[in-house]
């Protein structure tokens, strides 16, 4: 089984006495019926995230997929753990793939969330801040909402970054 390594970030910042959290619309795949989106699907919100290049450490990796990925610099506060799982790839060779994306916690720094270079849209629709309160309801991916659980404890128990 192929293994695949990448790395994300859980990006946020505090304004107005809260907590937000940078998010991003991944483009839909389109129907293998029709060619087109389907129109029934719910909005699908999930975290940035890329393969690690080689040569490159996952927490720079992660650092560098948020800027890809919403247009944001930030940077780490600290390792929030990895998600493990299996996934077989709907385009080419139909292959199994063990994956592991390690998840980090980062400040944002600077920059326009969404403001990301015309190529990325074929990865990314748009890219958002929402209420860091209500990511477990928004995020689509359980192992992704887990980050964001672990992100929140953090914040909770360094009061210093608020």
């Amino acid at each position: 089984m192929e293994r695949e390594i990448s790395a994300g970030g859980v990006v946020v910042r505090h304004t107005a006495g809260a907590w937000e959290l940078a998010v991003i619309e991944p483009q839909k795949e389109p129907s293998a019926a029709t060619g087109k989106e389907k129109r029934w699907q719910k909005l699908l919100l999930a975290l940035p995230k890329g393969l690690v290049d080689p040569g490159e450490k996952p927490e720079q990796t992660a650092v560098r997929e948020v800027m890809e990925e919403t247009g944001l610099t930030a940077t780490l506060i600290a390792k929030l753990g990895d998600i493990k799982y299996v996934y077989v790839r709907t385009w080419g060779d139909q292959q199994r793939v063990f994956k592991i994306v390690s998840f980090y916690l980062l400040r944002y720094e600077s920059g326009t969330i969404d403001q990301i270079a015309d190529e990325m849209r074929i990865e990314v629709k748009r890219a958002l801040w929402i209420p860091l309160a209500e990511a477990d309801r928004k995020l689509a991916y359980k192992g992704e909402k887990d980050m964001v659980r672990r992100a929140q404890e953090y914040l909770q128990q360094h009061a210093e970054f608020s």
